[in-house]
């Protein structure tokens, strides 16, 4: 059924009436209640208006896959504040970068998680917090900073101490937070999610709390869940694919949440197998990571049915195998549509969750056009894809993207490419910038992708345009063959021609290790700096 709620406060209220005793959250040994985590959030919530956060005011997030994420979360969104997602990943550079334009009012945090120095890295930014007092900080670069608050037991100058800030929540009565919530809508932003694109520095795609609820249920609906689903997360809240997806997904439909802190293969499997997870989230990396895990072969993942994860229809199939999620579906959307627009249906036939990322979700929009004209094209023509319907209302403190990212019909420019077939379903066929033109012919590197995959020998493929003086680009591929197996440069270039037009094959084929390949911090690899390896290596 429908929530009734349209705001993400709302709905936690909501749960915790309908089931106040189902398991809402499970992080190692801790499990809480959609009671408990209603309560928590609300303790939260009043500390949080104890500091002065207001509606409107921004409430940012530096934290792993841990409670207190939710929980901060769902506090900010009681108070009318936004979360203000921020990367696990970044740089002192970057969270000074990202603190400075999103101005936050209240910073939640650890003092390091895996190598990187959060709290050092906020105190290059704010020095003025070593010496105030938890809760009257007062900084030159950040002045709509009222305090820094750290989930560590250990407690740092200058810095509000979880505990401590829970104990502020009694000043603030409860109908002075009923009230609070009461003015939160369903048009106010429920986050700020940063993500990095075409431009120099990150945007902050904002996402209001209707978005968020309705399109997230939409998004369960598709994976057919209940409240008995219980969803293995371990790709990071901060990404639009936890919170703005699985968080709403499972939330929306009474289920649990179970928490990775990061993704580590041995740990994931005890979840999933423990735990009995159902709904699977993650990339085609972190399924073969499992996949090829020893402990695999013991792990029966009984409770494992369906999922999300998009890919080639190789990658959907190893991934399914990988988890036992028989009913995985296939997805295509971006940050600025609420983490999806298309889904297959998890009772959909296989080929059609393998071939195809499935009909637009209830109030989406989706259109293709030919790239720099915008000309509607017709059905099964490749083209760019937008959006319009349940899409962002733009970008945080950025009015001039914000005008740029939509065409004059209110249709979000996405920069993918694809296909909206007879059947109305759409077909993913990669990114804009990445197409390559080779003699005036545009080449979609995932189809080549797609054939090479399919030779016995080849386990990974990435296809690049490198520069070419006669034809202006040519196709290059990075080549990751499976243990044991053989194969040569020209005999993948043979079973190409077998299968592609002579200019979509590859130019130029390059081996390489797993470890040779250059990844992002979350284990996908960086195509921009593939090409400038394969243009230095295949340089005349």
């Amino acid at each position: 059924m429908r929530p009734l709620s349209r705001t993400l406060g709302a709905l936690i209220d909501e749960l915790a009436a309908a089931r106040p005793d189902a398991e809402a959250l499970v992080f190692r040994g801790e499990r809480l209640s959609f009671a408990a985590l209603r309560d928590r959030a609300d303790a939260l919530a009043r500390a949080f208006l104890a500091l002065g956060v207001r509606k409107g005011d921004g409430v940012a997030i530096l934290l792993p896959n841990r409670p207190e994420w939710l929980i901060a979360s769902v506090a900010a969104a009681k108070v009318g504040a936004a979360t203000v997602a921020i990367s696990t990943f970044s740089t002192p550079r970057e969270i000074a970068w990202t603190l400075q334009h999103a101005r936050p009012s209240i910073v939640v945090t650890m003092e390091a998680f895996r190598g990187r120095a959060y709290l050092a890295a906020i105190h290059e930014v704010v020095p003025e917090l070593a010496r105030a007092e938890p809760g009257a900080l007062r900084s030159e670069r950040l002045p709509e900073l009222r305090a820094v608050v750290s989930i560590d037991e250990r407690r740092h100058d200058g810095v509000y101490a979880w505990a401590d800030l829970l104990r502020r929540a009694g000043e603030v009565r409860e109908r002075v937070l009923t009230a609070a919530q009461a003015a939160v809508s369903a048009s106010d932003l429920c986050y700020v999610l940063y993500t990095s694109g075409s431009t120099t520095t990150p945007k902050g795609v904002m996402l209001a709390h209707g978005g968020v609820i309705a399109n997230g249920f939409d998004i369960g609906e598709r994976q057919r869940l209940t409240g008995a689903d219980r969803v293995w997360l371990a790709v990071p809240l901060f990404w639009s694919f936890g919170s703005a997806n699985a968080l709403p997904a499972i939330l929306t439909h009474g289920g649990a949440l179970v928490l990775q802190e990061s993704f580590e293969p041995g740990e994931a499997l005890a979840l999933l197998d423990g735990e009995r997870c159902s709904v699977y989230y993650g990339m085609a990396n972190m399924a073969r990571a499992i996949l090829e895990h020893p402990d695999r072969p013991r792990r029966a993942l009984a409770g494992m049915r369906t999922g999300l994860t998009i890919g080639l229809p190789e990658d959907i199939q190893m991934t399914m195998e990988a988890v036992n999620a028989r009913e995985l579906c296939n997805v295509y959307g971006a940050t600025e549509t609420y983490g999806n627009c298309s889904v297959t249906d998890a009772h959909d036939p296989l080929e059609r969750r393998l071939a195809t990322q499935g009909l637009p979700l209830p109030g989406m929009e989706i259109r293709v056009v030919e790239p720099g004209n915008g000309r509607p094209l017709p059905a099964d023509e490749v083209g760019e894809l937008r959006v319009r319907g349940c899409v962002t209302p733009g970008y945080y403190r950025d009015p001039e993207q914000t005008r740029a990212a939509f065409d004059a019909e209110g249709f979000f420019i996405t920069g993918d490419l694809g296909t909206v077939g007879e059947d109305g379903r759409i077909r993913f066929r990669g990114r804009l910038k990445e197409m390559i033109k080779t003699g005036g012919i545009n080449v979609a590197p995932l189809e080549v992708e797609g054939v090479l995959l399919a030779h016995p020998a080849v386990k990974q493929a990435y296809v690049v345009g490198l520069s070419d003086r006669s034809k202006g680009e040519v196709a290059a591929a990075a080549i990751e063959l499976h243990e044991g197996a053989t194969a040569t440069a020209e005999a993948l270039t043979a079973f190409c021609r077998e299968r592609l037009a002579g200019y979509k094959v590859p130019a130029r084929i390059v081996f390489k290790k797993r470890d040779e390949f250059p990844l992002t911090a979350t284990g996908k690899v960086q195509k921009p700096r593939l090409r400038e390896e394969l243009e230095r290596l295949c340089a005349p």
